[in-house]
């Protein structure tokens, strides 16, 4: 495989702008939307490529190595699978295992593996690489995977994993995935069992996909070929889709404004992941959690989405997004209405009626993020709020804002690697690595603590709402909504689905006539 320098550590969030289902087909928000290109006869053609256009790329293509983005998760979810991967409704199906079993009220998993399953080079899988590929994630530090007691392999060649303690909604974790126990550099020779395999990956120009020939699911996937190609910044998207060097690529409303309708095809998609102006709980004046709240009561959420976004997205008002409607706290839509007066009043009360200077800063590849900030700028003025807007390349922003939480404010997109409560939930916990908001609540740690743990369903959904409750009413965070952005297309693609994670899926993806 070619492939020239390799980014260093990243992390496991990022931002918007998943394929979702193309104009005139149909949507359900809570679970899959599929649909037809909104051109040609719509009858599909097996075979051919797409050429999908991205400002960001992977940061590694070892799936066992967590410091991905969510990017490089959403294009890795094309080469590797788990036991078992996310399907549509938020439901999992078996992958490379082919049934499981939840045994002892949650406190064993057991998988039969699926026969004759093959890794891209032809080899069969086995449970020494199953063993192998979860024992490597549990090292690494994957987030949940600590959990685990042990992984054991049965007598009949299935896969047993014991819990420390009994979790029936452990299924999310266990999408990792699995590699041959014998290859021995993955990031230069990554090598999976999903509907695509890497051909040849070149840093800062192109990623490319080809068809998994010995892939375990009939009729997929229907491309030949997928070329990620990378280009700087926003803008230079823009071009390539106008001047025909893509085919596809993630916008905002403001580009998609500029594209020509009668020559692409647009899909509104949200982000499944939560726009939130995070605020650093560690530094003042924001360690005062009145401050916290003036700010929210400060930001019109509202008008964000309709001066950022065209009016187009979901608020959400807490850290989980509305799409995981089963566990989200419905009274969070709107915690914090507009309120000039009450956000002084909190302002005054913390010592600082005359206001303060905040320092927002935006990864300045994220015009979205960047619109966003411009908005709230203006909007904490009325509040006494001084605001400005630092832009930094992404890499710095991964250091001095994520890594070394050396900030104060900062617009971003979070998204969870799993679909749970826990994926978007446990970053808030005192002590997780990837808290970079620095939020402390023993309140929070206590009710999450439980419901991770709590057997009966009822009651585990009870506690993760209240969960929520007490990251909003500490005021962790502005939370803002879940960001709606467009895939576009050139005319003549249709079969995108879209997940309540993070992902994209290019094996349903196919060329119309």
């Amino acid at each position: 495989m070619k492939k020239k320098v390799l980014i260093g550590l990243t992390l496991s969030l990022v931002l918007v702008s998943v394929p979702s289902v193309f104009a005139g087909g149909r949507t359900d928000r809570g679970g899959s939307r599929e649909g037809t290109a909104a051109g040609g006869t719509g009858e599909r053609v097996e075979g051919g490529q797409l050429r999908l256009g991205s400002t960001t790329e992977p940061v590694t293509l070892d799936p066992l190595n967590p410091s991905n983005t969510a990017d490089g998760r959403s294009i890795l979810f094309n080469v590797f699978e788990g036991l078992v991967r996310p399907a549509p409704d938020g439901s999992f199906i078996a992958a490379v295992a082919e049934k499981y079993t939840i045994e002892q009220n949650g406190l064993v998993y057991a998988f039969t593996l699926r026969r004759g399953l093959k890794f891209h080079d032809g080899s069969e899988v086995t449970a020494e690489d199953v063993e192998f590929s979860l024992n490597t994630a549990i090292k690494g530090g994957f987030s949940g995977l600590d959990r685990i007691e042990r992984v054991a392999i049965e007598p009949d060649g299935g896969i047993r994993i014991t819990l420390k303690a009994p979790d029936i909604d452990y299924l999310p974790y266990l999408t990792v995935g699995i590699v041959p126990k014998n290859n021995t550099d993955r990031e230069r020779n990554p090598i999976g069992t999903g509907p695509f395999s890497i051909s040849s990956y070149t840093a800062q120009q192109s990623l490319v996909l080809v068809k998994n020939q010995h892939y375990w699911q009939p009729g997929l996937p229907h491309l030949d070929r997928v070329t990620i190609v990378f280009v700087a910044d926003s803008d230079s998207l823009l071009l390539s889709l106008q001047g025909g060097n893509i085919d596809a690529a993630s916008i905002s409303g403001s580009l998609l404004q500029q594209l020509d309708t009668s020559r692409f095809d647009y899909v509104p998609n949200y982000s499944n992941a939560v726009q939130l102006l995070a605020l650093n709980n560690a530094v003042k004046p924001l360690d005062d959690v009145r401050v916290r709240q003036a700010l929210n009561y400060g930001v019109d959420t509202q008008q964000i989405i309709d001066a950022a976004f065209y009016g187009q997205g979901e608020p959400s008002g807490s850290p989980l997004i509305p799409g995981l409607s089963r566990y989200y706290e419905t009274s969070l839509r709107n915690p914090y209405p507009v309120d000039t007066a009450k956000a002084r009043s909190l302002l005054a009360a913390a010592g600082y009626e005359k206001g303060f200077s905040l320092e927002i800063t935006v990864a300045s590849p994220y015009v979205m993020h960047v619109d966003t900030a411009q908005v709230i700028v203006n909007q904490l003025a009325k509040i006494g709020v001084t605001a400005t807007i630092k832009l930094v390349d992404w890499a710095t922003w991964l250091q001095d804002v994520y890594l070394g939480r050396n900030y104060q404010a900062t617009i971003i997109s979070v998204d969870a690697s799993q679909v749970s409560p826990n994926g978007f939930l446990s970053r808030y916990r005192s002590d997780s690595d990837v808290n970079f908001v620095n939020f402390k609540s023993p309140a929070f740690d206590k009710v999450y603590d439980a419901a991770r743990t709590e057997a009966d369903d009822s009651t585990r959904i009870r506690l993760f709402k209240e969960a929520q409750r007490i990251i909003s009413e500490e005021a962790a965070s502005v939370y803002i909504q879940d960001i709606l952005g467009f895939h576009a297309f050139v005319k003549g693609y249709a079969g995108a689905i879209s997940y309540p994670l993070y992902v994209f899926d290019l094996s349903t993806i196919y060329k119309t006539k």
